[in-house]
Formats: structure tokens, sequence, C-alpha cells
């Protein structure tokens, strides 16, 4: 079902006059058109067998902490990559990419990586949900509003709406058909959860290698600019997003999420929108993904002990 409803999107894009494929040869086109969508849809869809509407009521039972959480990623974030690609003074194109990377939503990764640090996963849940569903409207408005501030060459290549339907059909209709099936089959949702999570892993993993392999050349040429601006931007994210949530008098476990989450985003989503417009506003993507994993592993780690030990002195203290 994931390959239809990727398919469905890319057939009405193109018969909209709204979708941009790359002129870069048979085999890239077959890859950006085919492959990525399917590789994201199938991501997506995984990611709505972990989910439930309760998710969602999360908004308007615990307001506080989700607010705070989704005003860092779905503003904030995007504010931070536009500020470092400023800072580092990157390409024009590179730029762009990092912007785009930054309005990604979170993906299932940082609510495993919260899970580990003993932060508040539900917390972490709500915000990947919402942030997915909100990624419709602001991966293509914070994509447009890049291109036009760095005066990036792809203007001609991009249409807002056609990058709406885009990021709609290869994420919110995947995400409905897991949640779906989920809904109506939860046994054997549950039952499938643990097993197509190391799939979905597997195939996030194939698809940045994918992304490196593609434009080796481009991203070696390209990585000691990239580089540094894409490890600013994450550890500025995570630094920022978990000193705003404590100043706000959050639980250390919900500052917890909230910086993984603006830590680890769903780049397979960046790569796969990137790809559509040009192959080089995957590479900050790409580079990204592999200093995000190394910070939020350390972070993890530290938190981990942190709020584990939080928790036995909140149970020592607690009346018996």
């Amino acid at each position: 079902m994931a390959v239809s409803s990727s398919s469905m999107g890319a057939i009405v894009a193109r018969h909209s006059g709204i979708w941009h494929a790359p002129a870069r040869g048979g085999a890239r086109s077959a890859v950006t058109e085919i492959v990525l969508p399917i590789a994201l849809a199938i991501i997506m869809a995984t990611l709505g067998l972990t989910l439930t509407p309760d998710d969602f009521r999360r908004i308007f039972r615990a307001p506080r902490g989700v607010v705070i959480g989704l005003g860092n990623l779905l503003l904030l974030s995007p504010l931070w990559g536009f500020l470092v690609a400023e800072l580092t003074g990157l390409d024009p194109v590179m730029a762009v990419g990092l912007v785009l990377l930054a309005a990604s939503p979170g993906g299932a990764m940082a609510n495993l990586l919260t899970h580990l640090a003993r932060g508040e996963t539900a917390l972490s849940v709500t915000m990947t949900a919402v942030s997915s569903v909100c990624a419709v409207l602001t991966v293509p408005l914070f994509l447009t509003l890049a291109i036009d501030h760095f005066d990036a060459p792809l203007g001609d290549d991009v249409s807002m709406l056609g990058t709406v339907v885009r990021v709609f059909s290869i994420t919110l209709i995947p995400l409905a058909i897991g949640m779906t099936y989920r809904a109506r089959r939860p046994e054997k949702a549950l039952a499938l959860e643990p097993r197509i999570k190391p799939i979905s892993l597997a195939v996030f993993a194939l698809v940045v290698l994918g992304a490196v392999i593609s434009e080796f050349d481009k991203v070696t040429d390209s990585f000691a600019e990239v580089a540094p601006a894409a490890l600013l931007l994450n550890l500025v994210a995570m630094s920022a997003s978990f000193a705003i949530a404590l100043a706000a008098r959050l639980p250390e476990r919900s500052a917890t999420a909230i910086a993984m989450e603006l830590g680890v985003h769903n780049s397979t989503l960046t790569i796969t929108v990137a790809t559509s417009i040009d192959s080089e506003l995957a590479i900050p993507g790409a580079v990204y993904s592999v200093f995000m994993f190394l910070t939020a592993g350390l972070f993890a780690r530290v938190m981990g002990r942190r709020n584990a030990a939080a928790g036995a002195e909140a149970a020592a203290a607690a009346p018996a």
C-alpha cells in the first residue's frame, strides 16, 4: 500500500504540471522518483504503526510541553538553519539544503533515543506525530523562503504546490495507512512493530548511504564546507532547545525529549524532497545524518544516567 500511495502522489503531481524531475539521467531519475519515495513511505508507514489518536490528543491534555517542543521544532529549528547558514557562509544551494533539513520533522529514531535516554518518550512520540503532519506545510514554506533569501539558482525548479503535494503523498498517506492498520488490527500491529523497526532503520541507512554514493564526488568536495555548518546546527538546536525547556520549568525528562527531537530529524524526508529538486540539495542532510547519531547518542548516554538518578531519588523520597 505504501508503494501505491507514493506512486499516486507522483501521478497526480505529473498530470497537474507541478512535478519537477531532475535531469540527471535515467538511473538517477528512477532513484529519485521511485526508490526514495518508496523508502520514505515504508518509514512513515512504520511510524504510523506506532501511533494512535491518543498521541495527538496529548496536545490538549498536556499542552505546555507539546507547545514548547513544537515551537522549537517547527519555528526555531528552521531559524537556526538560516542563522547557521549565514554565519558559516554556505554556498546558496547548500544553505537551502541546510534549512530544508532544519525544517524537517522529528523521526522515529528520536523516539528510540529518547527512550534510551530515559526521557519522556510519550512527548517525543507526540512531537514526531504532529510535526510529521505539519511538515506538509512547513517544509515547502521554509524551502521557498530559503530559496528566496539565499537567492539560490533553484527558483524555476521549485513549485510550492508541487512540494506540498509531494510531501503529502510520501508522508501523510503512508502515515495514515499505518495508523489505520494499527486501529483496525492493534494486536497484529503491535506484533509487527518490533520486526519492522529494524527494517525501517536499515532503509534509513540505505537512503543516506545511497545519497552519499550517488553524489560522492560532490559530497567529498563539499564536506569541508558543509560539515562544520551541519555539526554547529545540531549542537545549537539541541543545546538551545534543552535550555529553553528548562527555562520554561519543564522536567529534565521533557527537556531531554525536546532536545532529541531537535537533534534527530527525519533526514530521509529531507533527502527525498531535496533530490526531487536538485541532488546537491541532499548533501547537507546526508552529512548531518552522520553527526546527529554521534551527538544524540552521546546526549542519550549522559541524560540516561541523569534521568535514571533523578528517578531513583524521586522514588526514594516518595512516601511509602
